[in-house]
């Protein structure tokens, strides 16, 4: 071979070296890089080339997947897509995913590693696994009757099972159909578009994502405090509380509702059950700001890791206040501030002897076939207080609905413990006042803890009465009910 003969093969083979390393480069080690590239359009070709995994409310799918006869072969359908939104989320081609289509998505679309099966060829090929089906906690009857009784208000509902931690029922409303925008042409564009301009903001989770100051729902967490703290020791007994109370190092006096408050030496139970603005805020003042903040977060105040598994807002009650702005802190008011999801928690909690249990909206997954993946268990978030103070909390609560502001929550056959909450806001309190309700129930005559808690926000209304009383307690019955059976 002459000395150009073997230049040019030593080149040919330079070349094919280099080649080798470079496809080396690409496939090995810059594979994970491409493969996550956004514009790597082949991902996302397959990522709908086969039918999304379900999500499934009482062993019934609210999804499904259609057929589009395009270059993405599936969408994702609804069945009954504003019902369970606030749950579900949306999972569009254009849009990407939210809610438990977001946090479950690799499970969704079958590249969740846990889905993958043992064949040496499935692995060869890269062939894609079926999509795993998500199963929640959700009460189908309570999720219901949670967005029946919300109806055309802005609002939300939050339901937990005390005992375990179950969520039962999320609703948010006004909601939105989320097979709206699920593809990636006009239509889907344009339906995007109007609930993005929607002044009453559908896409907002307003159980999870939205915080409102809780009104006089907060001072179930007051009188906790309270009764753990020793600084009520009796509920019956004369508080010592003044009328009228000023708020300290102010000539300010914290007015109330009803003139039933107003006179000194109120018990706890008989302010729980007139919702006396200056008795409970007193009693904050007493237990002092370290005190309540650390009942506060036994609930899940203050909190800015709370998932269930979808991330919640931080709900907010303030670590440094002076006396006066404590004392508008424990009735609510000041900046505290606190999603429905946490105020079903506070009323879990003293339904469950103290106990607050971490709250999960996922029961199961599993593969496509039924087999589990991952089965969740109940967890201990805090306890916030002995069984015998949260027995004392129980009953001021069930004097509330019995004889006092909380009486259109009665359930015949039942016990009802709740408290309503009529939260100002805006400036100089000119908004419409948010009308709450915290509650839980149980049969009549049993030992067993309640098997459910609510927490419910009525955000506006055109209501004359706009009250936690009159707006948001009849919601939660209806709730509760579905849940008892009723």
């Amino acid at each position: 071979m002459s000395v150009t003969g073997r230049r040019a093969g030593t080149f040919c083979l330079l070349l094919v070296a280099a080649l080798c390393a470079q496809a080396t480069r690409v496939q090995v080690f810059q594979a994970r890089d491409l493969d996550r590239n956004g514009a790597n359009q082949r991902l996302t070709i397959e990522r709908y080339a086969q039918p999304r995994g379900d999500i499934v409310v009482g062993g019934e799918p609210v999804t499904g997947s259609e057929r589009t006869g395009g270059r993405y072969a599936y969408k994702r359908g609804y069945t009954d897509g504003p019902t369970y939104a606030a749950v579900t989320g949306f999972a569009s081609q254009a849009y990407g995913t939210s809610q438990l289509e977001g946090t479950e998505d690799e499970l969704l679309t079958g590249t969740d590693g846990r889905l993958a099966g043992w064949s040496l060829w499935d692995a060869v090929a890269r062939r894609q696994n079926p999509g795993g089906d998500v199963h929640t906690t959700l009460d189908r009857a309570a999720q219901e009757a949670a967005m029946r009784g919300l109806g055309s208000q802005r609002g939300a509902v939050a339901a937990i099972e005390p005992a375990t931690g179950r969520i039962l029922a999320l609703a948010s409303t006004p909601s939105y159909d989320p097979g709206a925008f699920a593809g990636h042409g006009a239509a889907d564009q344009a339906a995007w578009n109007r609930l993005q301009a929607d002044a009453a903001e559908p896409m907002l989770n307003r159980a999870l994502r939205q915080t409102y100051p809780p009104g006089s729902t907060f001072k179930v967490v007051t009188a906790a405090a309270a009764l753990a703290n020793g600084v009520v020791t009796d509920p019956d007994a004369p508080t010592g509380a003044p009328f009228p109370y000023v708020l300290p190092g102010t000539t300010t006096p914290l007015v109330n509702d009803t003139p039933a408050c107003d006179r000194a030496g109120l018990s706890l139970d008989a302010a729980m059950t007139a919702s006396c603005n200056s008795v409970l805020g007193y009693l904050g003042v007493r237990t002092g700001s370290e005190r309540m903040a650390e009942m506060a977060a036994s609930f899940g105040f203050n909190d800015a890791g709370l998932e269930v598994p979808v991330r919640a807002a931080r709900s907010n009650f303030d670590t440094r206040t002076d006396e006066s702005q404590l004392a508008l802190s424990s009735i609510g008011q000041f900046d505290t501030a606190a999603t429905p999801l946490v105020m079903a928690m506070v009323a879990a909690g003293v339904a469950n002897d103290g106990t607050v249990m971490r709250p999960q909206l996922v029961d199961r997954l599993t593969r496509s076939d039924g087999t589990t993946v991952r089965l969740m268990k109940p967890a201990v978030y805090r306890r916030a207080m002995t069984p015998a103070v949260a027995g004392q909390v129980r009953k001021l609560m069930t004097d509330v609905v019995e004889n006092g502001t909380g009486g259109n929550a009665r359930i015949g056959g039942a016990v009802v413990g709740g408290k309503t909450g009529t939260a100002q806001h805006g400036v100089g309190n000119s908004g419409t006042p948010y009308a709450w309700f915290v509650s839980w129930a149980g049969p009549a005559g049993s030992d067993a803890v309640p098997p459910v808690a609510v927490a419910v926000v009525v955000e506006d209304s055109d209501a004359t009465d706009v009250t936690g009383g009159a707006l948001a307690a009849p919601i939660a019955r209806s709730v509760m009910r579905a849940v008892l059976g009723g």
